[in-house]
């Protein structure tokens, strides 16, 4: 059997806790019930269940050091286990969309079109603090206590599993990031670790930026996923006598992100190259670089003629591929343009 590490993954800590999904389980099937919180249906389990599930596990009531990181892996698995989607980008959308800086006002709640509770972004050609990685799972946390959305990242090195969060709020995406460098500072100075060097920031931010970006492709264009009539997607509940559960699939889910546009960019690069070394009297052919356009659409004004925040209208997020410039028509991809 082909070794595939996310599901490798799920497999080795079942067998660390045995009874994690078991128990996770009654917490969803409860949820807003007999005394339990409820929470966003983007959100599969909050990291507060999976707590009291790995202190069930450990039989403790505070968990240690030693396991805390359990708590976040946990709650990345679980989500991911009943779907186990792994999404694979086209090699020239990769490289393209992973440069694409993440700026300007682009809003967290972009985030909550994830096509799943947790994907799996396999992340060639990267490497974080040594170690090459693979991947990541992602999914959103609801914080239970504070109301607070969080972007949870489990970076999928080669000996370990790291948890990541990016806080989210009234701020973009681009301020999200600095602030994940200053939490993480704090959370291990209380936590009687040695704090957080600039170099250590300057590392993460290198790493998730990018995976950010990644994500943002895979929650805005949904046409570029899969193919037509086969798309992710949430599952259906099952009804058992135990109340609602989610079933995990037999195996996992490949799904290719970009090969359409991925096809067209090798063309437009290749016919960069060509034009490049022929004779031309303009600048010279280049393909300009990708980026991230936002907008609001939806009524200015109310019906009493005054003006609606912009916060409050409809945000829409596209991102722009790198566009041939002084390149002759018929080399232009023909589908370089992503939006239908």
């Amino acid at each position: 059997m082909t070794p595939c590490r996310p599901r490798d993954h799920l497999v080795d800590f079942a067998k660390r806790y045995p009874n994690a999904w078991k128990q996770a389980a009654g917490l969803i099937n409860d949820k807003g019930r007999d005394g339990l919180p409820d929470w966003p249906a983007w959100c599969f389990l909050p990291i507060a269940g999976s707590y009291a599930v790995i202190s069930a596990e450990l039989g403790v009531n505070e968990i240690s050091l030693s396991y805390i990181g359990d708590v976040a892996k946990h709650a990345a698995l679980l989500a991911w286990r009943v779907t186990q989607g792994i999404y694979r980008f086209d090699p020239a959308v990769y490289d393209a969309v992973r440069n694409t800086p993440v700026s300007g006002d682009i809003p967290h709640e972009v985030l909550y079109r994830l096509p799943e509770w947790c994907i799996y972004i396999e992340t060639p050609d990267m490497m974080f603090s040594g170690e090459q990685m693979h991947g990541a799972f992602v999914h959103l946390e609801h914080d239970v206590n504070t109301g607070r959305p969080e972007l949870r990242l489990l970076l999928d090195l080669e000996t370990r599993l790291i948890p990541t969060p990016v806080h989210l709020g009234a701020w973009t995406l681009q301020e999200s990031i600095s602030l994940m460098a200053s939490v993480a500072g704090r959370q291990a100075v209380s936590r009687g670790f040695d704090p957080v060097t600039n170099a250590e920031v300057n590392e993460l931010k290198k790493v998730v930026e990018p995976i950010l970006s990644l994500v943002l492709y895979v929650c805005t264009q949904a046409s570029e996923i899969g193919e037509e009539g086969r798309k992710p997607g949430h599952p259906q509940p099952t009804k058992t006598k135990r109340g609602v559960q989610y079933f995990a699939p037999d195996k996992p889910m490949t799904w290719d992100v970009g090969v359409r546009l991925g096809a067209a960019l090798r063309r437009a690069y290749q016919a960069q190259e060509t034009q490049a070394e022929g004779s031309h009297t303009g600048p010279r052919p280049h393909i300009r670089r990708a980026h991230w356009h936002g907008f609001r659409s939806g009524p200015r004004l109310k019906p009493d003629g005054s003006e609606i925040p912009a916060s409050m209208r409809a945000f829409d997020l596209k991102w722009l591929p790198p566009i041939p410039v002084n390149l002759s028509d018929e080399d232009l991809p023909a589908v370089i343009k992503i939006v239908k």
